[in-house]
């Protein structure tokens, strides 16, 4: 396998879009300048979800008009439908991202279908949209377990995440919503997709809910996963999860991946300081430990 891994940093879109406070749309085109200023290669920049829903998103379109899109960095945007691909066009992007998840509980509560509707309205989207030239990234939630009806069958994520790499989506993120797993289940459920998707085609996305985003990671990458889902200072969480905290910290994933030697093109300490920044913005501190033992040594030297 190869000894580069690649960072998909989800802040801008999963880790802000959760926030009780109106984040200004150029505080949103600062942050994703700054990560890919930083090296990332690929920064998910908003979503195209209805603003009634996601009210934080509502100012899309002005992110992406906004943005200096530096050469040779992805900006894929989350959309949930055909009316969300069409504003997104409409915005001259060139990848999306579609979701659905492995739990029938989870998709009710969350889009109001069972996982094979779900499945179904998807088709027209990754259709519609690899026909006008754009590539398809795809999350699928709950892999290894739901805040509505716990346990999640291998089977049915191994099912979902087969269909979607059928639609022709080029990669599927395997999300760990709630924070559950622990490094032998992660490894099991990555197995047990590898089984049907070649592992090229799969990234993982965990929650460090009760303290595993990083061990599993670890687990993952052992087993030969290349591709990980982050979001910088920890950012985010999940709206139909109670409890659940955010996502797996960038700079603490640069950190061991650096440690083992894995090359990621992605300065540490920018990134670091781009943490504290977008943490101050939003007046608190850093769920990061990077950020926090940076904040600790500006302490002493004050």
């Amino acid at each position: 396998m190869s000894e580069s891994v690649r960072i998909v940093e989800v802040g801008p879109r999963d880790g802000l879009q959760n926030e009780p406070q109106q984040v200004a749309t150029a505080v949103k085109i600062e942050l994703i300048e700054r990560l890919s200023d930083a090296g990332l290669r690929t920064v998910e920049a908003t979503s195209f979800v209805s603003p009634k829903w996601v009210p934080q998103m509502a100012d899309a379109a002005e992110v992406l008009a906004g943005l200096r899109r530096r050469p040779g960095v992805d900006y894929p945007v989350l959309v949930p439908n055909l009316q969300g691909l069409e504003r997104a066009r409409a915005a001259d992007v060139a990848e999306i991202a579609v979701f659905t998840a492995a739990s029938d509980a989870f998709n009710r509560k969350n889009i109001n279908a069972g996982v094979d509707e779900s499945l179904q309205r998807l088709q027209p989207v990754v259709a519609q949209a690899l026909e006008q030239g754009l590539r398809v990234r795809a999350y699928v939630s709950t892999v290894l377990g739901c805040p509505y009806q716990g346990e999640v069958p291998l089977s049915e994520v191994v099912r979902v995440v087969a269909a979607m790499a059928e639609m022709g989506c080029y990669e599927i993120s395997l999300g760990d919503t709630i924070g559950v797993g622990t490094p032998r289940k992660a490894r099991a459920m990555l197995q047990a997709c590898i089984d049907a998707v070649e592992i090229g085609r799969l990234a993982v996305h965990f929650h460090d809910t009760y303290g595993q985003a990083l061990a599993n990671t670890l687990a993952c990458l052992e087993a030969g996963v290349r591709v990980v889902d982050a979001s910088v200072a920890g950012l985010g969480g999940c709206p139909y999860a109670r409890g659940a905290s955010g996502n797996l910290a960038t700079e603490d994933l640069l950190y061991m991946l650096e440690g083992m030697g894995f090359d990621t093109g992605v300065d540490l300490d920018a990134l670091v300081s781009t943490g504290r920044w977008i943490s101050g913005v939003l007046g608190r501190a850093p769920a990061s430990r990077l950020g926090r033992v940076a904040a600790s040594r500006e302490e002493r030297t004050t």
